[in-house]
């Protein structure tokens, strides 16, 4: 009951001084929202980052073809792998899981009176294996279309909203280009990647068939490709694994012990974990630099705290003259203390929680992701401030003689 008392009094004490003990909660406000915000976003990263490495389908390697050097000057002319490499890495090495020829361009694509400018791909069913990517509806390439590079094509969600709405596109005809394909296939949502881009505003064909529609064939190289998508096996050793493609390239590229590699092999997976922990590293030092404000902010309110004992001395004395005990005034400007640094903490919960919600609903940076346990450290630690802070403030109140404190002017 007679703790029920006092935080009566000490909400009456503070709201006669309204302005004053909203400025002075201003720095614990500031501390706990920033502590949340700013572990939120590390956590919303982390999840992002999750997300991407999950779209990728896992362990992945992405082998490329390098620029040519020649007397110590790089040319602008590169050499390109090409679906036979793909074949060497996934025949010759273990742990692999797949090895997806890939080659990529862009256009129009035309449905009725609509359409859509997209990514236009030419793929292999590999591709799928190695991406983890189901279909959400239709099939996949048969290897007769692979083959002879028929015109069939897998699209993307965001194709399919874009050119059939609520209408099944499986058997329509869409025009890409300057000729016809039909839709055999719409792939499962995916999302955006590390990049930013929308990985479902994509159109893949055989990739014969983007080779002599589209791209062209390169009279040098006929089965040259962009890029090879390498899918590892969970488990699996990764340096190894790029150790040994990188062996195999170097003997059918014919490149010396000592030459200089004509490709290039990037494991996107650990690119991506890499950045997203150098990210944590850095929200984790905002969130202690934002820790500094609470501490600051505990100091503001023992400041507040001394000049309100030396305001209400005669308060004091009069509440001793009519038969207070010491223990009763420290408790009553401890529990002040206490509800100051609570509402507070208060306060800055809400604003925190406005703040991630607002930058998740309107995509402002990489969202963010509130875990419950740091919201009730940090209510916490901003009450444990109102104690640690406060109480020399009530403990020199409680010390007052009543005479004293009665003559006090």
């Amino acid at each position: 009951m007679k703790i029920i008392i006092l935080l009566k009094t000490a909400v009456t004490a503070l709201r006669v001084n309204m302005l004053r003990s909203f400025l002075t909660m201003l720095g614990i406000i500031i501390g706990v929202s920033a502590v949340i915000i700013m572990v939120a976003m590390g956590a919303g990263a982390q999840e992002k980052v999750d997300k991407q490495i999950k779209s990728l389908g896992g362990n992945v390697f992405f082998v490329t073809g390098a620029r040519r050097s020649s007397g110590g000057a790089r040319s602008d002319s590169v050499i390109k792998i090409n679906e036979d490499d793909a074949h060497l890495i996934e025949s010759q090495i273990p742990g692999v899981k797949a090895a997806a020829p890939y080659l990529s361009s862009s256009g129009q694509v035309i449905y009725g009176n609509l359409n859509w400018s997209t990514s236009l791909n030419g793929i292999d069913n590999r591709y799928f294996q190695v991406r983890d990517w189901e279909l959400m509806n239709g099939r996949q390439f048969n290897a007769q279309e692979v083959r002879s590079g028929a015109k069939v094509a897998i699209i993307g969600e965001r194709v399919r909203k874009e050119l059939f709405g609520i209408s099944d596109p499986i058997g329509q005809t869409i025009r890409v280009k300057n000729f016809n394909v039909s839709v055999i296939g719409v792939l499962a949502e995916k999302g955006q990647d590390a990049r930013g881009e929308d990985q479902d505003d994509v159109i893949f064909l055989p990739i014969k068939t983007v080779r002599s529609k589209i791209t062209g064939i390169d009279s040098i190289n006929p089965k040259s490709v962009r890029f090879i998508q390498v899918g590892v096996y969970d488990g699996e050793d990764m340096d190894y694994v790029e150790e040994q493609m990188a062996e195999i390239l170097r003997q059918r590229m014919r490149i010396p012990s000592n030459g200089t590699d004509l490709f290039s092999i990037r494991n996107v997976s650990e690119m991506i974990a890499t950045r997203a922990e150098t990210m944590q590293v850095f929200n984790t030092l905002l969130a202690w630099v934002a820790s500094v404000s609470l501490v600051v902010g505990g100091i503001g309110i023992m400041n507040i705290m001394l000049v309100s004992v030396t305001e209400r001395t005669r308060e004091i004395g009069l509440r001793m003259a009519v038969g207070a005990k010491p223990t009763d005034i420290l408790r009553q400007f401890l529990i002040e203390s206490i509800v100051l640094c609570g509402l507070g903490g208060a306060i800055g919960v809400l604003i925190a929680y406005g703040f991630v919600y607002l930058g998740n609903h309107y995509g402002i940076g990489a969202g963010g992701v509130i875990n419950t346990d740091v919201v009730l450290v940090s209510l916490g630690f901003s009450a444990l401030i109102g104690i640690f802070f406060g109480y020399y403030p009530a403990l020199k109140a409680s010390r007052l003689e009543p005479i004293d404190a009665l003559r006090y002017e």
